[in-house]
């Protein structure tokens, strides 16, 4: 990851690399890029958290198609959970300070502390502060991510698309609200 001028997270690039095949079957890189990060703000102000999303299956096996990988590149900026059969994989900075609604996704996620820290906020109240090297395997589960540090963290996720969990009866669908403001 790259930095133009300092911390700002939006002004941040991830250079994402795409190997495939030539002709006669060989590997090679056929797409050599720098992604800017996308925020998902809806003020219009100051953006505090930077979204890289790196890319994107819709199926189940992959598809490693030359005509499939201009899709999953392409597609990679809308979430395709919720057919049973994506994948997606981002890289996330929260800001000092930043912390995100109160939310689920449709999916089992992987996240892997790259660098700095931040508390994962469960809907019960339970806390953990997750350290650089950490990884988090969300399950379906309420959650807020809270930079309470002076520094930026960055987190790679991975989501695998999942059913949604029941418990007692309950089928427990992804949610984004702002359900934790007391966090």
């Amino acid at each position: 990851m790259n930095s133009t001028s300092g911390p700002d997270p939006l002004r941040m690039r991830v250079r994402r690399i795409v190997t495939g095949h030539d002709a006669d079957g060989n590997a090679v890189v056929v797409n050599d890029e720098e992604i800017a990060g996308t925020s998902l703000a809806e003020d219009g102000g100051q953006m505090d958290a930077a979204f890289f999303h790196l890319w994107a299956t819709h199926e189940m096996p992959v598809d490693l198609t030359d005509e499939a990988a201009e899709r999953q590149r392409n597609g990679s900026m809308t979430t395709v959970l919720g057919t049973g059969h994506g994948t997606v994989l981002r890289l996330g900075v929260l800001a000092a300070g930043m912390r995100s609604p109160m939310h689920r996704t449709a999916s089992l996620d992987y996240g892997i502390c790259v660098a700095g820290e931040c508390d994962l906020v469960l809907d019960s109240g339970q806390v953990v502060t997750v350290h650089a090297g950490d990884v988090v395997v969300q399950r379906g589960t309420n959650h807020v991510w809270h930079n309470r540090t002076d520094e930026p963290c960055l987190f790679a996720w991975i989501l695998l698309d999942a059913m949604p969990p029941t418990v007692a009866g309950r089928t427990l669908a992804a949610s984004w609200a702002d359900e934790a403001a007391g966090h």
